[in-house]
């Protein structure tokens, strides 16, 4: 069976039992702030399982992508080196809230195991714990005289974290016979690959707090977790998981790249086929590189998987072009590969060049570093630190380089080098904020808040809610608070759209909205003040939103989605939206690309834009199934999750053709002539891969051009110009300046070098002075200028400024045998508490120090040169 077939066999046997089908969530968790990664298949319900949340349905099951490359359950060190681990994997589940318990749990996985999949049950025994005899007792109706081992360990008391939905499971395990070294679980040969583990059953009973108590849930539940991997190798007959056909592809791509069939490279064929596949999932889901939190588990993975691709003789970027081969594999399953193929490779593209740059000169740095350290050895915290710093080599991959050599690093040296900079791994959180538990009360007794802002500016409805200090009340007399009412006409913030402001009245009193906000996904909450007068539960209220500031953002909205779509036109279908802002004064894209615009590009982005908004094109906005939307061409946002339905938006031509289409719930331009004008303002890098345009529509885009002509009318009177001739009068300015500067420069040279002083040491000639208010630039003008005159000789020059000293220090070629640039300016810096670098021929730095100390610095330089 392939893995595709195992994958939607088992999904089919639990929907014929009565369970939901549920699509995998975001490897990146939505709900829980303190795990990195979705890790296991519970982890989307887990306010279901701690009685938070409700679902329509009672039992669900799911085919769940996950990642454990970070927090408690971290494999990443491990892959490569075993047959089982992975950073990304499968985890098919079958889940039940409150509904059925351990009898039919236990029976759902052996009639699957043994009946659908016809493993043998001979080759199947169990675990419970110890102290679990009903759950013994029920294997024994369900499964005869199966072998069931009790054991007593905690990690039979499965939790998912540190906190959260825990209880006592029962596992499944496959022998794969005695061929295969290993003991069984619960013994001290357990480790080995002869027993695998296929299926776990987790007994939900308690809710585990922070000081480690044990909460009885509400409801009984039950959670499991089966290895898609783990059981597709034991159907295709396999003892390793990485031989399966999800991996036969990549693996082969690989040997084909590498020109490589060996076994002593296989280690390197698993870490980059297992890494490719986390990579590409976790850009899908919106992760970037970055330098902290998830971004940098991703860079970290994407580094060593450039690693090993360097071990087996890649030298130059190839994982992006695998990308593709692991989205052939998976698109079916997970189509959200699919739609972000080329922002995978670009942005894979991208970090592989930056690094493969670096990597070959900290692969040379190490090496030396390793001649001089001995098997059971330790390298240094600094050199792991100037590996990281210097070459960019996580230090998880310099660990991951030296185990072969049985050498280990100094971590505490390390994490003390890495805190005097700054703490760049420490993962704080997700960002995402819990939600109170007065939302999620709120949430099970009410029903999703009804939104009409779409067709209306205003409204009647009755108030359900008033929450004031964080508590829920009867009614408000006073002061701030957040109204909740039945429907509303008001656009809480999301997707980047800022929420609307405006006034909710009655003949009781008045409230000021000044901001909405939708709270666990369903409540739409008015945020504001009382104005006057009082409001109670259940009072009729009319809803009115400031509807010229609607107007502006619908403009900016729409605006935003031609942004995008000229960009894609402009650069390539590569780029895609990271991130979004907007409101009634101006609007924000972050989105994929490389590198900078080029004006040029910007202009033609500009034009395209207004040449659609004067064509007045129509905006169609409309609900439809999402596979439709998706199979029709819509662009959905990476890493966010979508229901059954969406709300597509389309700009399109008079001939038919779609100049835009989204999938999209924020409030859009009727017809982009409403939008007026368009002007970006600013581009910019705000991470690897990642750019930044700002913009302005409508009369904000007159102001801006008012404010140019101001400017220029301004500049033309002092220039004595007119404003035609404005840019021919500063190109004249600048000229005159350059000139004069020049000159001053020149001067300032001549008098420095009547004052230098040369002394003959050994017979080589050393010239030295020490100057004020001296650039680095001109220092090294002046160094040049000296050493012209001197073919042989060291050049010492010390600058005194306002804010800093600077020292330079030349060595002719003929004399670097017996001097380093480096090392004598190193003895100067000593001196001024500084730094600096360069190489034997010249280098330079800076520090603190009045003319004394730069006089000591420079005399303790002379006096090395023997």
């Amino acid at each position: 069976m392939l893995a595709s077939s195992i994958r939607n066999c088992f999904l089919k046997f639990f929907e014929n039992n009565g369970h939901k089908i549920i699509e995998s969530s975001s490897v990146v968790p939505s709900n829980d702030p303190t795990l990195l990664f979705t890790n296991s298949g519970m982890v989307q319900f887990k306010n279901v399982f701690v009685g938070l949340e409700a679902r329509l349905h009672n039992c669900a099951a799911t085919a769940q992508k996950c990642i454990r490359a970070g927090g408690k359950h971290n494999d990443l060190d491990q892959v490569g080196f075993t047959a089982r681990h992975h950073t990304f994997f499968e985890m098919l589940g079958n889940f039940s809230f409150g509904d059925y318990f351990k009898e039919d749990a236990i029976n759902f996985a052996w009639t699957f195991l043994t009946k659908e999949l016809e493993i043998p049950k001979s080759k199947l025994l169990v675990t419970v714990f110890h102290t679990d005899e009903e759950a013994k007792a029920i294997w024994r109706k369900f499964a005869g005289d199966i072998l069931i081992i009790p054991i007593s360990t905690n990690d039979k008391l499965w939790s998912r974290g540190e906190v959260g939905p825990c209880g006592p499971c029962t596992e499944i395990f496959y022998d794969h016979g005695g061929e295969i070294p290993g003991g069984m679980p619960g013994t001290t040969g357990a480790d080995g690959d002869r027993y695998m583990e296929i299926w776990n059953i987790v007994f939900m009973q308690f809710d585990q707090k922070e000081n480690g108590e044990k909460i009885p849930l509400q409801k009984q539940s039950i959670d499991t977790g089966i290895g898609l991997e783990r059981l597709t190798s034991l159907m295709q007959g396999f003892n390793d998981n990485y031989q399966i056909d999800l991996f036969r592809n990549i693996i082969g791509e690989i040997k084909s790249i590498s020109k490589t069939n060996h076994e002593d490279t296989y280690p390197s064929y698993k870490v980059i086929a297992d890494h490719i596949r986390s990579i590409s999932f976790l850009i899908a889901d919106g992760v970037t590189p970055s330098n902290e939190g998830r971004g940098y588990v991703l860079r970290r993975i994407l580094r060593r998987a450039m690693r090993h691709g360097n071990l087996i003789s890649i030298k130059t970027p190839f994982l992006y072009d695998l990308s593709s081969i692991l989205i052939d594999v998976m698109k079916d399953a997970y189509p959200e590969l699919e739609r972000a193929r080329d922002v995978i490779a670009s942005i894979i593209h991208l970090e592989e060049e930056n690094f493969l740059y670096t990597l070959e000169g900290g692969l040379k740095i190490l090496k030396n570093d390793i001649k001089n350290i001995a098997a059971g050895g330790i390298l240094s915290g600094d050199q792991a630190f100037k590996l990281y710093d210097t070459y960019g080599f996580p230090l998880d991959l310099t660990q991951d380089i030296l185990k072969a050599e049985k050498i280990s690093v100094d971590t505490d040296g390390f994490e003390k080098a890495l805190r005097k900079q700054r703490n760049k791994t420490k993962w704080t959180g997700s960002g995402d904020e819990k939600e109170d538990a007065i939302w999620l009360d709120l949430k099970a007794k009410l029903n999703a808040t009804d939104f009409v802002g779409y067709e209306t500016d205003e409204f009647e409805s009755s108030i359900l809610a008033i929450v004031q200090n964080g508590k829920e009340n009867a009614s408000l007399l006073e002061g701030k608070a957040f109204l909740i009412t039945k429907s509303t006409p008001f656009y809480a913030e999301c997707g980047g759209q800022s929420g609307d402001i405006g006034f909710i009245g009655a003949e009781s009193g008045l409230f000021k909205v000044m901001n909405t906000q939708k709270m666990c996904d369903t409540i739409i909450v008015h945020e504001g003040e009382l104005v006057s007068g009082s409001f109670r539960i259940s009072d009729m209220v009319k809803l009115k939103i400031d509807s010229e500031r609607r107007q502006k953002i619908r403009a900016n909205h729409t605006a935003t989605h031609l942004l995008q779509a000229a960009l894609r036109h402009t650069l390539g279908n590569h780029v895609a939206q990271r991130g979004s802002f907007l409101d009634e004064n101006r609007l924000r894209l972050d989105f994929s690309h490389h590198s900078s615009i080029s004006l040029a590009d910007l202009l033609k982005v500009e034009k395209m834009i207004n040449n659609w908004i004067v064509q007045n094109l129509p905006v169609i906005c409309r609900v439809m199934p999402k596979n439709e939307a998706i199979t029709s061409g819509a662009l959905a946002l990476f890493g966010e999750k979508y229901g059954d339905y969406v709300r597509t938006v389309c700009v399109g031509t008079s001939c038919g053709e779609k100049v835009s289409f989204e999938l999209c719930g924020g409030t859009h331009a009727f017809s982009t002539g409403t939008i007026g004008m368009f002007k970006i303002l600013s581009e910019s890098s705000i991470g690897s891969g990642i750019r930044r345009i700002e913009a302005i529509t409508g009369i904000k885009v007159l102001d801006y051009f008012n404010d140019m002509e101001q400017s220029m009318h301004e500049l033309s009177e002092k220039l004595k110009c007119g404003k035609t001739e404005v840019l021919l009068k500063v190109s004249e300015l600048l000229t005159s300046l350059k000139q004069k500067n020049q000159e001053i420069t020149k001067n300032k040279q001549k008098q420095a070098i009547e004052k230098i002083q040369n002394i003959q040491k050994s017979g080589i000639c050393v010239c030295y002075l020490v100057v004020s208010d001296y650039s680095f630039e001109e220092l090294r003008l002046l160094n040049d200028a000296v050493r012209s005159k001197n073919s042989s000789g060291i050049v010492i020059i010390a600058a005194q400024n306002a804010d800093k000293s600077l020292l330079i220090v030349g060595v002719s070629q003929d004399l670097q045998k017996q001097y380093d640039a480096t090392q004598i300016l190193k003895i100067g810096l000593t001196f001024l508490g500084g730094k600096g670098g360069g190489n034997p021929s010249f280098a330079q730095g800076s520090g603190v120090g009045d003319m004394a100390k730069i006089k000591t610095a420079m005399e303790r330089m002379l006096s090395c040169i023997a």
